[in-house]
């Protein structure tokens, strides 16, 4: 349900954004889904696609980027991946993830020096990276 309330708020955004700007046509949609959220693209997907029939945009080519989650050790100025540290994260800690990417900071540390005071640097959220539109 979660991936539907998502699909809901990225198309009233970019229908919003393309008439403010005159757009009679909404052609293309890419978005960027963070690894955090750990967001089922293809859901999303499907919901924008029965969401947008009967809108300017129901013609539009949606395109989703995958962001790969990215952080940084404040401590030791380490860089990792989650994909680096995923064997510490069971499915329950990933739900609680991806509902509040925040809470990240309680479950990861450093792999170099055992900080939780890193930064995000990517792959948190889902926003919209660009809409094309037709005048």
């Amino acid at each position: 349900m979660h991936e539907w309330a998502l699909a809901d708020g990225i198309l009233h955004t970019a229908l919003e954004i393309a008439e403010k700007n005159g757009g009679k046509r909404i052609k293309k949609i890419r978005v960027v889904l963070g690894e955090l959220q750990d967001v089922e693209g293809e859901i999303v997907e499907f919901a924008l696609n029965e969401m947008k029939k009967g809108t300017i945009a129901e013609d539009a080519k949606i395109e989703f980027i995958e962001e790969e989650a990215l952080f940084e050790c404040r401590n030791c100025g380490y860089k990792w991946t989650l994909k680096d540290v995923s064997g510490k994260l069971d499915k329950e800690i990933r739900e609680d993830i991806h509902f509040v990417p925040e809470v990240v900071h309680a479950f990861l540390e450093c792999p170099r020096c055992g900080s939780r005071d890193f930064e995000v640097l990517q792959g948190r959220g889902v926003y919209i990276k660009e809409i094309v539109v037709e005048d």
